[in-house]
């Protein structure tokens, strides 16, 4: 990937001062950037529209699901994953420590269950795909998956077993990433939109946010599926949009849970938490920023769970929500430097948002310190959008 060196003059500034940096979005991919940032000596403002971790954070499952998500065609995509993947318990750890706040990183693993023949054909053949991967992921009979979770439908004939695929709460890993940013010295400035990137002689200077305009050496575009909203004088909008997903929660025992991995069965996964709930999703949908919950919506998921854990027809619905994934072209994030110095893009990350936190705050706070690009991200320029709209 081709483009400018966009960081010369923000290391030059940090020479003298410690360079200002502002972060458009406060959700735990900009809390994280600004986190570490503010590690590296950096002066961090992040503005965010709502309140900050509302979005798209606050709206996900948490599902650290780098192999069982492994599709044809996503090898690229399947490095970055499987690299965040594996900073997760010590990125998990030092969050901790740093906020004094649990993020509950469960470690059981990812059943993916088969139902009938068809998704048991079907579930062979992934199987296959991801062993030639090199994926650590293995074939359980239909017993084997019942010892591991008995209130499963007796209908399941067996599952495709994915060791490595954790969860971690995402709620409180974006209070977690508020707590630990505000404590680094990042200054947090919530319900103030970003309405544009101040882009003067070819380079970002700040920000216009909540009518004022706000200087800064660099600024970090990572709004999410907001982030198309943000206007950056001489270039394209960002191509992300809004892929609404509908979920529900529904309430368990936490003392004695009817699941205690997460599950992935036909039209539905269900993820468990620690304190009982119970996670049914998702819907992808084409909805632009429409939050209205739907009977079908609704009622496809609770039928697709129902088969799968029959117990559940018992448990009380705790919560119902839409929430909005940034999605690209290409369903990759949108990482890396813009075609402007001091403009950086931290975006689209789809259904990834939470697994590749850590890579992303890792991988942009080293961009825009030191200028290094990490080899991992450097495939997920703009670029690679902008050159094909050229050749068209």
């Amino acid at each position: 990937m081709t483009g400018p060196s966009p960081t010369s003059a923000v290391t030059h500034s940090a020479a003298t001062s410690r360079p200002a940096v502002i972060v458009a979005g406060g959700g735990v991919i900009g809390l994280s950037i600004a986190w570490r940032l503010a590690q590296a000596g950096a002066r961090v403002t992040v503005f965010d529209c709502g309140e900050s971790g509302r979005g798209a954070s606050h709206a996900a499952a948490g599902m650290l699901a780098a192999c069982a998500e492994a599709e044809p065609g996503e090898t690229t995509l399947l490095a970055l994953n499987r690299a965040s993947q594996a900073m997760w318990p010590d990125f998990a750890a030092e969050l901790e420590a740093a906020s004094g706040e649990p993020v509950d990183l469960r470690r059981e693993g990812t059943l993916l269950v088969a139902l009938g023949a068809d998704d048991q054909a079907r579930l062979n053949h992934l199987l296959q795909f991801q062993r030639g991967l090199g994926l650590p992921v293995k074939w359980m009979t239909g017993a084997e998956v019942r010892r591991r979770e008995p209130y499963l439908s007796p209908n399941v004939c067996g599952a495709l077993w994915s060791p490595e695929d954790h969860q971690v709460e995402n709620r409180k890993l974006a209070r977690a990433l508020r707590i630990a940013a505000v404590r680094a010295g990042v200054t947090l400035i919530e319900g103030c939109a970003v309405e544009a990137i101040d882009i003067v002689d070819g380079r970002a200077r700040g920000v216009v946010a909540g009518g004022a305009r706000q200087e800064a050496d660099a600024v970090v575009l990572a709004a999410g599926a907001w982030s198309r909203t943000i206007a950056a004088p001489g270039l394209p909008r960002l191509p992300v949009r809004p892929i609404k997903g509908q979920m529900i929660a529904l309430q368990m025992d936490p003392a004695s849970p009817l699941l205690r991995h997460v599950v992935w069965a036909p039209g539905i996964y269900l993820v468990p938490r620690l304190d009982g709930r119970l996670l049914l999703g998702a819907t992808v949908e084409e909805k632009g920023f429409d939050t209205t919950l739907t009977a079908g919506a609704q009622l496809a998921l609770l039928e697709a769970a129902w088969r799968t854990l029959p117990g559940i027809e018992e448990l009380p619905i705790a919560e119902s929500w839409a929430g909005f994934r940034p999605g690209s072209r290409d369903d990759a994030p949108i990482l890396g430097a813009a075609p402007v110095d001091g403009l950086f893009y931290a975006t689209g990350h789809h259904r990834n948002g939470i697994l590749l936190t850590p890579i992303t705050a890792k991988a942009m706070a080293e961009l825009i310190t030191t200028g290094r690009t990490d080899p991992l991200i450097a495939g997920f320029g703009i670029a690679r959008f902008t050159a094909k709209q050229a050749a068209e």
